[in-house]
């Protein structure tokens, strides 16, 4: 089991917390890593692109010269791919680009990727994290105290949304806000993923999200 120290948001050290065993001794697997952020990214996709064939473009109605003794090769209309402002080939059409994921796999993935932070010394602890108004001065200036600074990528995790933390959070261009996975119904979630763990170079948790992503993923 692992023990991280819990960091007030001055970045004193007030207490510490013993990580459960089933995500800090959890294995991350490379395989099951990938499918899972693959199926995430391919589930973020809208998949509402468009592009109109020959049949789709405006014109071409009338052919544009002679079939024969002209010297050119044949041709029918002017919308044809090979011609400026026709149709393309082969358009791309909206389609659906989700694909499953089956729990244990999302579990195994989730837990393998905070093990291997845990792991590498990148997750910290604060007892909270909350902000009566949106301040981003606030917010820049806890995560230095935390000792996160000039971090490429960070990942700050709350319990729930909290939309002054959101803002707080939401002009510092290296930061990313999620909350813990919840097991209310109807709740409001932007649940951090796979691929959120793995790219964060630095992952700053509140104390009581971080007891609920333990209790959620038993």
């Amino acid at each position: 089991m692992a023990q991280l120290e819990i960091k007030s948001a001055a970045g004193k050290v007030v207490g510490k917390h013993e990580v459960a065993g089933h995500i800090a001794d959890a294995q991350p697997l490379m395989s099951v890593l990938h499918r899972a952020v693959v199926t995430e990214e391919a589930n973020a996709r809208q998949g509402t692109q468009s592009a109109k064939t020959r049949s789709e473009v405006r014109g071409g109605g009338r052919k544009p010269y002679r079939q024969k003794k002209t010297g050119n090769a044949r041709q029918g209309s002017t919308r044809s791919p090979h011609y400026a402002h026709g149709g393309m080939a082969l358009a791309v059409k909206p389609r659906d680009y989700d694909k499953d994921l089956n729990k244990k796999e999302r579990r195994s993935a989730i837990k393998g990727a905070l093990s291997a932070q845990l792991a590498g010394d990148n997750v910290i602890v604060v007892d909270k994290i909350e902000f009566t108004a949106p301040k981003t001065k606030e917010a820049a200036t806890l995560l230095k105290s935390v000792g996160v600074e000039n971090v490429k990528r960070v990942l700050v995790i709350v319990k729930a949304v909290d939309v002054p933390t959101y803002k707080s959070f939401r002009n510092l261009p290296n930061v990313t806000v999620r909350t813990a996975p919840s097991r209310e119904e109807g709740a409001k979630t932007n649940t951090f993923s796979t691929r959120d763990l793995l790219i964060a170079h630095k992952i700053v948790v509140s104390a009581d999200a971080l007891k609920q992503i333990e209790e959620v993923w038993a």
